[in-house]
């Protein structure tokens, strides 16, 4: 029998903060009691959603636009500032959006009250630039999903762009790129005149205000930041995300548009997504994905211990599209036979899962099959004895359990209950106990290494220590010796970059066989990372051949994962 040891989740760590975002450092308060709610919440609605509804993603003949078009466009502010007069969205009904976010399985929401195109959709004393004051609707948007919220028990927070404002003189712009030079001026003065007065009235004026999500700290100094931040002490149990600015940090990691391929553990953390391919409505774009997508995702990031805040933009009548209604109401379909598996649960105790997820609770194991096993026969790669197995979708039917040396094997019936993933239920006792990863530790060669680095930091399970190539370098290898021949499966990369960075990164995955190598596979990556399965290599040396045109190879965490 091989020897065993307990391994939980938690040696994946993965991008650090400044990898992954560039927004702060501080590591997130995970066991502040104020988070157990939204630990235990793990699904939450986005809300983008202004005045750039009007044009819905046109400008002079482009349908590219989300809620950037100012920016993207370069459109002067006052030509801007005249679409508030046309938005007046007459559908828009508060209580209907909360129960959406209800059917779906959603506990909590967070919507822009002040996008970077400097609109409040509040009523505010600070600036008659604002839905009330503003346009024909006259209606306070922030007021009426409060009570909305009050109403049917779900949390609410708010997005507030407290460094970008595209209207508001002194506010940033990204790239510092102006188009419109009345919009130069000190952005200490927007600072306390705006974002200072504002952030004050989102936070007196809408009763239990649960999260306040910050969002791209352009050119925010330290004094800035503070006297933002001081703002939220007299309110302690507000959950803030990590993009105030300074390195202020906050209590959540915000992976945006992509899944971290190995999670953060030991903090919180909450990957924003759109359902399409804009946060702000486009009339133009059906790149919609699909709630098979969305649900499997919404799986993935649960399993490696975060929560998923996925994002509608309604248009300018204040209707949420279909298609994300459809696909929510769906996902809430799965949500209420499958629940168990999702809210309040801990991240999976096992490195790989080749047929899909799992989530913990207790001494309950939750597998979440995206492939239904062609025999019948379920392989769970733990010894701990299991006492009851069975499917969520009928739990009154107990599953025949058959205990291995290293794993245990579950008969299945003949059919999946769902197309898009089954839960299987298993009561376990002790704690988990599986196999290590492979790589875990091992030494890697690298064919170049950029001084004060050293390809320790590629498997010492900590991806905060980035190993590069040396600088103007197009392509290095990367050599890992296991010290056995290991039947492997599975390879998961962290890299450093964000989706909207420009990065492509080519991996070629490589195994020594006798005195010549083979490959497994080719990939390309926007820079993010990847887990990449494939048909099972018994080996004991690997490599990974990276070519970059942009920036010097880079890696943050190389794990090789077993076979089952």
């Amino acid at each position: 029998m091989k020897k065993l040891s307990s391994l939980l989740f938690s040696i994946l760590i993965s991008c650090s903060l400044m990898a992954q975002n560039g927004d702060g450092a501080s590591a997130s308060k995970q066991n502040d009691p104020k988070m157990q709610w939204w630990k235990d919440a793990k699904f939450g609605m986005f809300i983008h959603w202004g005045i750039y509804s009007v044009p819905a993603g046109k400008w002079n003949d482009k349908t590219i636009y989300g809620e950037w078009i100012m920016h993207q466009a370069k459109i002067p502010r006052t030509e801007y500032a005249a679409l508030a007069k046309q938005f007046n969205p007459t559908q828009f009904n508060a209580e209907e959006w909360v129960r959406l976010a209800k059917d779906a399985g959603q506990k909590y929401i967070v919507i822009t009250s002040k996008h970077h195109d400097g609109f409040a959709m509040f009523k505010s004393a600070a600036d008659p630039y604002n839905i009330v004051d503003a346009t024909p609707f006259k209606r306070d948007i922030l007021k009426e999903l409060a009570e909305a919220c009050r109403k049917f028990d779900m949390k609410l927070g708010f997005y507030y762009s407290q460094a970008q404002d595209w209207y508001h003189p002194g506010g940033a712009v990204s790239g510092n790129v102006e188009w419109d030079q009345t919009h130069v001026a000190d952005m200490n003065q927007y600072v306390e005149k705006i974002a200072i007065p504002q952030v004050k009235e989102i936070l007196a004026n809408y009763g239990d205000v649960a999260v306040l999500w910050w969002d791209t700290p352009t050119n925010m100094t330290k004094e800035m930041t503070r006297k933002l931040a001081d703002l939220l002490k007299p309110y302690p149990n507000i959950i803030t995300n990590n993009r105030l600015g300074a390195d202020m940090g906050g209590d959540l990691e915000t992976p945006e548009q992509f899944v971290p391929a190995t999670g953060f553990p030991g903090r919180n953390w909450e990957v924003c997504m759109t359902m399409n391919g804009h946060w702000g409505y486009n009339a133009w774009d059906d790149r919609w994905k699909s709630t098979t997508d969305l649900l499997q995702k919404l799986i993935d990031i649960v399993s490696k211990g975060g929560n998923f805040l996925l994002n509608v933009g309604p248009n300018a009548y204040g209707v949420i599209p279909e298609v994300c209604q459809q696909n929510l109401r769906e996902m809430g379909d799965w949500l209420k036979i499958n629940g168990e598996a999702i809210y309040g649960t801990k991240a999976s105790p096992f490195p790989y899962l080749s047929y899909g997820r799992a989530t913990r609770k207790g001494q309950m194991l939750y597998l979440h099959l995206f492939e239904w096993p062609k025999d019948g026969k379920l392989n769970v790669p733990l010894t701990n004895k299991m006492t009851k197995a069975y499917l969520l979708a009928d739990p009154k039917t107990s599953l025949k359990i058959s205990a291995g040396k290293e794993n245990a094997t579950i008969q299945l019936p003949n059919y999946a209950p769902d197309k898009i993933a089954s839960v299987v239920a298993i009561q376990f006792e002790g704690e988990p106990v599986v196999l290590p990863v492979p790589s875990q530790g091992k030494k890697v060669i690298a064919s170049s290494t950029e001084e004060n680095n050293n390809t320790t930091q590629i498997t010492d399970g900590d991806p905060k220590t980035i190993w590069k190539a040396v600088k103007g370098e197009k392509s290095a290898t990367l050599e890992i010796d296991l010290e056995k021949l290991v039947a492997i499966q599975c390879l998961s990369l962290v890299e450093p970059w964000h989706p909207w960075s420009g990065i492509r990164q080519k991996q070629e995955l490589q195994y020594l066989d006798g005195s010549s190598w083979k490959t497994i596979f080719t990939e390309e990556t926007d820079g993010t990372g990847l887990t990449k399965s494939f048909p099972v290599v018994k080996a004991q040396k690997f490599r990974l051949i990276l070519r970059n045109e942009k920036e010097a190879p880079s890696v943050g965490e190389l794990l090789l994962f077993r076979a089952e």
